[in-house]
């Protein structure tokens, strides 16, 4: 019995330092509160969850280690899971404002993209966003809604810690084998945030996000 020592790493770094969501107190925050962990009724998803989500962090004081995808290849541009008849690639792309509708607060402070509230750069201007999921199991191609990502900003495919480039990406596989949890933490500092998208019966069934840890 273990849990992803990752989580707590990251849980440590962030702990005592209290997390504001926007740039000021009076600038509204539209992103949806019914995405989050504690929003979960599904016994059987959170409690997996818990496994490796840092929203689940206080249900997970004993937990049991799902099985993962590894990781194929990182590039700067994409990052690639597979295994044996599963395969991930989740693209990423610069953000150019051009082309979309965009709603300032007080004439300074973005609270919208083309009338969706947005995660991962605060009230600024996002730099990248996700470009596409590709997403096979089997002989099934299984489509990730563009809903799914389209307000999802600053993804973050690795870091790298004493020169090593490491990734907080996961595929993460139920005990059961019936579900998939692919697994990001983008944003930065302040901004960051978990997304994890759940793919169930090789289709895709929802997003747990999580802020302010």
């Amino acid at each position: 019995m273990r849990i992803y020592p990752f989580i707590y790493l990251f849980w440590i770094s962030l702990f005592g330092h209290q997390i504001i969501l926007s740039a000021q107190d009076d600038v509204p925050d539209y992103r949806s509160k019914r995405e989050g962990f504690l929003k979960l009724t599904d016994k059987k998803l959170r409690a997996e969850l818990a496994t490796f989500t840092i929203g689940g962090i206080s249900e997970s004081l004993i937990a049991e280690k799902l099985p993962e995808v590894p990781i194929q290849s990182i590039a700067d541009s994409q990052i690639i899971f597979q295994l044996d008849s599963f395969y991930l690639n989740i693209q990423i792309e610069r953000f150019s404002s051009i082309g979309h509708k965009l709603l300032f607060y007080d004439e300074k402070h973005l609270v919208k993209i083309d009338n969706k509230a947005f995660w991962g750069s605060g009230t600024k201007m996002p730099t990248t966003s996700i470009k596409k999921i590709t997403l096979l199991h089997g002989v099934d191609t299984i489509p990730i809604p563009e809903a799914a990502y389209i307000d999802l900003y600053e993804p973050q495919l690795f870091y790298k810690e004493n020169g090593i480039l490491k990734s907080y990406c996961k595929v993460i596989k139920s005990k059961d084998s019936n579900s998939f949890y692919i697994y990001m933490l983008n944003g930065h500092d302040k901004n960051r945030y978990e997304v994890t998208w759940i793919i169930q019966n090789n289709q895709y069934l929802r997003r747990v996000i999580d802020v302010g840890f």
